[in-house]
């Protein structure tokens, strides 16, 4: 086996926010300070025209600061983001291929009873599946502009859709699906592109399982909320959401915690492509605390119709 040398690896230390907060922070005080005694000093001279143009440029560079700051502050965090970002990819797209290359090598060095064998098969594609998913997802981001727009949109029954990407998400968990998930379904009608929709709900429910309690129970309603637009809701029982990261989970890349830290695997994109990919519908989406008892709701508003 070979050995790493320690005096020639490559150790990638994310930034902190220590050094911009605290160089913004010294400058800004530097400021101030030189700002008041520029006040004190042509004060007590008279000159105050040129206090006046003296005391405008002080707060131009102190905005300035703090619009470093501000931009020094979102550059950490992306590139924590990122980091994160590559950790996770690299276990997802290792652990597939692990094990893919385990049980081929035992199907060449071994014979194995026919069950044994199917088994084998039936774990190998699914690690495909993950493979070939995880590979699709990164793909997605680059052309979300982009998806379905070889289809015509067509006049969708939304409880239908929602109950397939139910069985997917399910069936990807090794769930089965009427265990799991409850619906309570209005008659709808979405007018959009069936992939666009599919990834945006395919999305959300396979999270909902992902993070749900144990035993998972996930809850799917729909509604209409007036002027011609549809509510979907995807209720969980886990563990919820912290109020101060409800906006950030829908960001690129992003994840709580530490990567390794984790016990759900995952990219950090799905929201994010949900996101986007309803607000190219002139939608929104938005999470809320469960009001009757832990876990999340997330609540998906598009343009739709009562079905006739």
């Amino acid at each position: 086996m070979t050995q790493l040398n320690p005096k020639n690896a490559y150790v990638r230390r994310p930034r902190t926010l220590r050094l911009p907060i605290t160089l913004s922070v010294i400058l800004m005080t530097l400021n101030v300070t030189l700002m008041v005694c520029w006040i004190i000093l042509l004060a007590r001279s008279g000159s105050w025209s040129v206090l006046t143009i003296g005391t405008v440029v002080f707060a131009l560079i102190l905005v300035g600061l703090i619009v470093y700051l501000f931009v020094m502050v979102k550059e950490v965090r992306l590139n924590q983001r990122q980091a994160n970002f590559v950790d996770s990819v690299t276990h997802e797209l290792k652990t597939p291929i692990a094990a893919l290359r385990l049980y081929l090598e035992t199907l060449q060095l071994r014979t194995l009873e026919p069950e044994q064998r199917a088994d084998f098969y039936r774990t190998m594609e699914a690690e495909l599946h993950r493979l070939e998913h995880l590979i699709n997802q990164l793909l997605e981001v680059g052309r979300l502009d982009a998806i379905g727009q070889q289809y015509d949109p067509e006049d969708i029954v939304l409880s239908e859709l929602l109950e397939r990407c139910s069985a997917s998400a399910c069936a990807h968990h090794k769930k089965e699906p009427d265990d799991v998930v409850a619906f309570d379904f209005q008659p709808i009608i979405v007018h959009a592109r069936r992939v666009v929709l599919e990834m945006i709900f395919g999305n959300l429910l396979d999270n909902a399982v992902k993070y749900a309690g144990d035993p998972p129970q996930v809850q799917v309603l729909t509604s209409m909320t007036g002027r011609g637009r549809v509510r979907v809701q995807i209720i969980d029982n886990g563990e919820g959401i912290p109020a101060d990261q409800r906006r950030q989970i829908f960001g690129m890349f992003y994840r709580g915690g530490k990567e390794l830290e984790r016990r759900q695997k995952g990219t950090g994109l799905g929201l994010y492509i949900s996101r986007t990919l309803a607000h190219i519908l002139k939608g929104s989406i938005s999470v809320h605390e469960r009001p009757d008892g832990p876990g999340s709701v997330f609540e998906v508003e598009l343009p739709g119709r009562p079905a006739e």
